[in-house]
């Protein structure tokens, strides 16, 4: 859910990885070699939830306190309420400097002390990413396709290794945020060319597993009842030579459709995991917070149905920027209320 809705683990076969110096790209063109991340343990299941937001909030002074009304830092407050995993997107040169390398490393750091997993989310992008909008960042615009790869690939570089030396190694990785019609659009646009799509997802596969090795690499589509949007694209991405470690999707019912929703995202996460033997995760659910009750029933379900996938390929759910609330940036799909406290509906975490 994003502003319009409220809107592979070895190095790379065949490239020579010399040490990364300012302004000079690797070769990204080889397909990648793959072979298992480690697994994290297997009975360790993802209840997270995306905070992008969370300093922008506090820089405009906006607090937030339990149940109880006791002000407390949000991370922890949603430590408290049953959560493990944290999700932060990351933006390549926004105006205003959220979401920047910066940003997302002092955020990524806020989670670690509270020994939350991270889940990192490229938008590839200078703003939102999503089925409406891939814009290329405004540095890359001229760019053809060689050298957007090169830099899909030493921007994704560039954070991770940021992240690693300051003691942080993302679990997981979004090449990309809901891709659905490819990235980086004309160039990347899916519909248009998916193997140019597939190249620019194999950089930024390339560039995680040249940091870390163990991160598992996701792809991540909206509307994660659509099964036949998932064929489509996975499909396309397999026969381009890319691979992945994990499909990611969004959901965002309603009250009054989120029973349907919950099982066609079932059925479509069976499939995911049967056609393409990866694991899934839901790493964006989001209902109006004024449906708490309503919101909480929906996600105690999804995170049941996501458990339920054989083989503990469920990885988990995350709610999307749950701490928003007073229709902060116009959004009211959150899980606390106008006073700043969590709704009934993040009970469904603990």
């Amino acid at each position: 859910m994003k502003i319009y809705r409220i809107v592979f683990s070895v190095m790379m076969i065949g490239i020579v990885i010399a040490c990364k110096k300012s302004g000079t790209s690797q070769p990204v063109v080889t397909p990648p070699v793959v072979v298992n991340p480690v697994d994290t343990p297997v009975n360790f299941f993802a209840k997270g939830a995306d905070v992008s937001w969370l300093t922008q909030m506090e820089s405009a002074g906006i607090k937030f306190y339990s149940g109880n009304g006791v002000q407390t830092e949000c991370m922890q407050l949603l430590k408290q309420s049953g959560m493990n995993a944290i999700r932060l997107r990351v933006w390549v040169n926004p105006a205003n400097g959220w979401n920047n390398t910066a940003d997302v490393l002092a955020k990524a750091t806020r989670a670690k002390n509270l020994g939350m997993k991270i889940l990192i989310d490229f938008h590839y992008s200078d703003s939102w990413a999503d089925p409406g909008q891939q814009n290329k960042p405004a540095a890359w615009a001229a760019m053809d396709m060689t050298a957007l790869q090169a830099a899909v690939y030493d921007h994704t570089f560039s954070v991770m290794s940021t992240l690693k030396s300051n003691g942080i190694t993302a679990e997981w990785v979004q090449v990309g945020n809901e891709t659905n019609d490819g990235m980086l659009w004309p160039d990347g646009k899916a519909s248009v060319n998916m193997a140019n799509y597939a190249k620019l997802f194999i950089a930024g596969y390339n560039a995680v597993k040249a940091v870390n090795p163990a991160s598992k690499v996701m792809v991540h589509i909206s509307n994660g009842f659509d099964n036949a949007l998932f064929r489509w694209n996975l499909d396309g991405l397999k026969s381009n030579g890319a691979t992945w470690d994990v499909t990611g999707m969004s959901l965002y019912p309603n009250a009054a459709n989120w029973t349907t929703m919950n099982a066609q995202c079932l059925t479509n996460m069976n499939d995911m995991v049967a056609r393409y033997n990866k694991p899934v995760m839901v790493c964006e659910v989001g209902m109006s917070w004024s449906d708490s009750t309503s919101c909480k029933s929906f996600l105690s379900d999804i995170i049941q149905k996501t458990k339920s996938i054989s083989g503990n390929k469920g990885l988990g759910v995350f709610y999307w920027e749950p701490e928003s609330y007073n229709n902060w940036q116009g959004y009211t799909l959150g899980a606390f209320n106008d006073a700043g406290r969590p709704t009934i509906a993040l009970s469904a975490f603990n």
